[in-house]
C-alpha cells in the first residue's frame, strides 16, 4: 500500500512540475515573441490559465495528503484521545459529503462541457471541469485512508490531528530556544573549564 502511495505521490508531483514548467515556458515565450518579434502564440494565455487551474487543484490533493491545509486545532489539541477520534471522524465525514457534492457537480459539468470548446485552444471545456472529478476522487481516497487509520491503527489519531506550526509560532519559539541553547552551551563550557 505504501509503495502504491509513493508511486501516486511521484506522479502527482511530476504532473504539477509539468504544469508549472509548461505554463512558465508559454508565458515567457509569449512575452519574448510579443516584444522582440511583434507576434505571439494566440492560445498561450488560455492554455497557461488551464494549466494553472490543474496545478492548483492537484496541489490541493497533495496538501491534503501531507496535512498542509489550514486548520484550527486549539480545541482538538485539548481533547482526550477518544474525543479526538470522534471529532476527527465527524469532520472527515462532512468533508466526504462535500467531496461527493463536488464530484456530482463536476460530473454534470464535465458531461455538458464535452461539446463546448474553448475559444483559443479548441480544447473541450470538459478538460477544465474534469479537475473537479480528479480532485474529489483523489481527496476522497485520502480521507478514507485517514479514517481507516484513525479507527483501526493505534496511536494514529495523534498524528492525524496534529497541525503544523505556523510561521509566527516558529518565530516566537525560536528566540526562546536560542536563549536556552546559549545557556546550556555556557554551562557546558563552565563545567569543562572549571572554576578559576
Amino acid at each position: 500500500m505504501k509503495r502504491i502511495g509513493a508511486v501516486l505521490e511521484k506522479a502527482l508531483n511530476a504532473l504539477m512540475a509539468f504544469c508549472l514548467a509548461f505554463m512558465s515556458i508559454l508565458v515567457f515565450g509569449n512575452v519574448v515573441l510579443r516584444y522582440a518579434f511583434n507576434s505571439g502564440i494566440t492560445w498561450s494565455e488560455e492554455m497557461s490559465r488551464f494549466l494553472f487551474i490543474w496545478m492548483s487543484f492537484l496541489g490541493a490533493v497533495g496538501a491534503l495528503k501531507d496535512h498542509d491545509h489550514l486548520g484550527v486545532d486549539t480545541l482538538v489539541r485539548k481533547l482526550p484521545t477518544g474525543a479526538k477520534r470522534v471529532v476527527f471522524v465527524i469532520s472527515n465525514a462532512i468533508v466526504l459529503y462535500v467531496l461527493y457534492l463536488l464530484l456530482d457537480g463536476s460530473w454534470k459539468m464535465t458531461m455538458s462541457g464535452l461539446e463546448s470548446k474553448a475559444p483559443a485552444t479548441g480544447l473541450p471545456m470538459a478538460f477544465i471541469y474534469g479537475t473537479g472529478l480528479v480532485v474529489s476522487i483523489g481527496m476522497g481516497l485520502i480521507i478514507l485512508c485517514h479514517l481507516y487509520q484513525a479507527l483501526f491503527r493505534p496511536g494514529a489519531i495523534e498524528e492525524l490531528t496534529r497541525m503544523k506550526e505556523s510561521e509566527e509560532e516558529i518565530m516566537t519559539a525560536a528566540p526562546v530556544e536560542h536563549e536556552a541553547a546559549e545557556w546550556a552551551h555556557g554551562r557546558t563550557q563552565g563545567a569543562a573549564g572549571g572554576e578559576r
